[in-house]
């Protein structure tokens, strides 16, 4: 089982995972490794069933693992207790999916509020804060909007201020663009991008656009059940 770096914003150290099937038991991750650095966007490019969204379940404490262990900075969470493991992925991992999943009868501003609110912080701080978020993401105007008057592209920046709204320190994003059209997947990928360099997140992204996954820092794939660097 390979170590962990000192700092690691993230580490997937051994991670396995399996399904029993009958009699039979299907082995998805086998040992897996994964390190992510501070600042660095990961694409996992890997065909559909090949495990990825188990990995990004793992990765994001969402799943525990049957073996190995998920680092988040320098703290293990092999160990914690369902309730330990809320709170630090509360505090220190963020979510984008396909789909925005935001909450329709909240304006965009209260979606990107209300994760802060859950972590204890106070209305007028997490509304100052929802606010600068959507200002730098290009939507100040569109802040007090449901989300079903924003454009597919605005509901996805409004997922990714949320994502962040908490300052986590890993970014998990599964097909983040996929229902997006070309010019609106290339808009939020770059401010996806933009983002993480400057806040220094490390942000593992699952898609199936190979143009966007050439861009990223590094390309990973999975193989027999383990992580392994992708041309």
């Amino acid at each position: 089982m390979a170590e962990a770096p000192e700092g690691a914003p993230l580490a997937l150290v051994g991670v396995e995972r399996h399904y029993s099937q009958g009699d039979a038991k299907l082995h998805i991750l086998t040992g897996a490794d994964l390190v992510l650095g501070a600042g660095e966007m990961v694409a996992l490019v890997a065909p559909s069933g090949a495990g990825k969204s188990t990995l990004l379940h793992i990765a994001g404490l969402l799943e525990r693992p049957d073996g190995g262990d998920v680092i988040v900075g320098n703290l293990s969470s092999a160990a914690l207790d369902d309730a330990a493991r809320t709170r630090l992925r509360r505090e220190a991992i963020g979510f984008v999916y396909q789909s925005h999943y935001l909450l329709g009868e909240f304006s965009a501003l209260e979606n990107v509020m209300l994760p802060q609110m859950i972590r204890g912080l106070a209305r007028g701080e997490a509304r100052m804060r929802a606010s600068e978020l959507l200002r730098v993401l290009g939507l100040k105007e569109r802040e007090g909007h449901r989300p079903a008057a924003l454009s597919g592209g605005e509901q996805q920046r409004v997922a990714i201020a949320r994502a962040i709204a908490n300052a986590p320190r890993v970014l998990l994003a599964d097909e983040p663009t996929g229902n997006l059209d070309p010019p609106t997947a290339e808009r939020v990928f770059a401010m996806l991008g933009a983002i993480v360099r400057a806040t220094g997140l490390a942000a593992l992204v699952a898609t199936h656009n190979t143009e966007l996954a050439a861009r990223m820092d590094r390309r990973v794939t999975l193989h027999d059940g383990k992580i392994v660097e992708s041309e």
